[in-house]
């Protein structure tokens, strides 16, 4: 089978930049653990004290390219996965598409010159991750960010404490004439799978449904991810409209309780719920719906066919524990790179396992040279 382009994602390009910080840092600027807060002009010199003072590592992140990374390492195949999203022409850019590179994935980015890349600092302490990132406009762009939100177990691992500032800026600018230019359409046209987070519904639906119905005629897997309660409630529309086309629904048990409560559905038995999406109407009939729900350090659920299967989940100590960013992302990583290969279910929830257990032993969303997944 030829694996070059198989998988092609699209979302919300975050450059990570991350630190192992001290408490003198978080009191100094007023960072509190387990907290969402909005950048102000006192935290502003917070990244040149973390660059000057602490060093940092870049990570090209945001959920849908933490994912594919993980996915792209997870197949150590040379071209195997594509991604496209906007990132401003500056020297965070220029660090995105390097650390891109490195990742061996197939970036095409929409490069916007009115705005500044997509921005999030990773702060790390005594092994709970804070993310704090420069210039934040309002709430609902933490939300955005990724999966983190406001529930201990968001992203479907081991959530510990942290607190997030998130600024979208180019990430949030991202237009369906990119995705139509020949070079990117060829990309769709090649791949086979196609993987987006529910993020992206705030930023280009119009993408995404181009990209779902071209799955769609094509009798291609589509498969996007619940992301967040926000996403469920307040965009319930291009949500549901997405929905049909999807061949695969990522999410957690929070994430899953908040669809059902937003369509009125009378359970939060997370089984249920899984089993109720899995057969929510499709726009083709070509490929079942499965539903692939985490929770925490509790079973996967997994739904199809009206059954559900669970799924252990790889206990870590937690003096090994260093840092749950991206956690959940690589979960998904983990699962499509076995996805892509054709290998049955069990495989691929098992390697999600693996690969969500490998970041949370790193710094950031960060991983070895490769893989020790058999």
């Amino acid at each position: 089978m030829a694996y070059e382009g198989i998988i092609v994602s699209m979302g919300n390009p975050l450059l990570d930049i991350s630190a192992v910080v001290d408490e003198d840092f978080l009191q100094r600027y007023d960072i509190k653990l387990n907290n969402a807060i909005l950048a102000e002009d006192k935290h502003l010199p917070m990244y040149d004290e973390m660059v000057n003072k602490y060093g940092v590592e870049y990570i090209a992140g945001g959920a849908t390219q933490n994912s594919i990374r993980v996915c792209q390492w997870m197949l150590q195949i040379p071209g195997a996965t594509s991604y496209m999203g906007c990132i401003g022409k500056d020297k965070f850019g220029e660090e995105m598409k390097k650390n891109s590179k490195l990742a061996g994935v197939n970036v095409h980015y929409h490069e916007d010159e009115t705005v500044p890349t997509g921005t999030c600092a990773v702060c790390v302490v005594g092994g709970e991750s804070l993310l704090v990132s420069l210039g934040v406009h309002s709430y609902c762009d933490v939300l955005k960010l990724r999966g983190l939100v406001d529930n201990p177990s968001t992203r479907g691992i081991l959530m510990d404490f942290r607190s997030l500032i998130a600024n979208l800026s180019a990430a949030n600018c991202y237009k369906s004439d990119h995705l139509k230019r020949p070079e990117n359409w060829a990309l769709v046209e090649k791949a086979k799978y196609f993987y987006i987070a529910g993020f992206f519904l705030t930023v280009s639906p119009d993408s995404i449904h181009l990209v779902a119905e071209h799955a769609a005629a094509n009798n291609k897997i589509f498969m996007m991810n619940l992301s967040a309660p926000f996403i469920c409630e307040f965009f319930k529309d291009p949500q549901e409209k997405a929905l049909p086309y999807m061949d695969y629904v990522f999410g957690n048990e929070t994430e899953a309780r908040t669809f059902a409560k937003v369509h009125g559905w009378e359970t939060d038995n997370v089984e249920e719920i899984a089993i109720k999406i899995s057969q929510w109407p499709k726009a083709s009939g070509t490929h079942k719906r499965i539903t692939v729900i985490t929770q925490g350090a509790d079973p996967v659920v997994v739904a199809e066919d009206g059954k559900v299967k669970l799924f252990p989940v790889i206990s870590l100590p937690k003096e090994k524990l260093v840092d749950t960013n991206g956690a959940g992302d690589a979960f998904v990583g983990g699962f499509l790179s076995q996805l892509v290969q054709e290998k049955p279910i069990e495989d691929c929830v098992r390697a999600g396992c693996y690969a969500s257990h490998v970041v949370i032993q790193r710094s950031g969303c960060s991983l070895p040279e490769k893989p020790d997944f058999h």
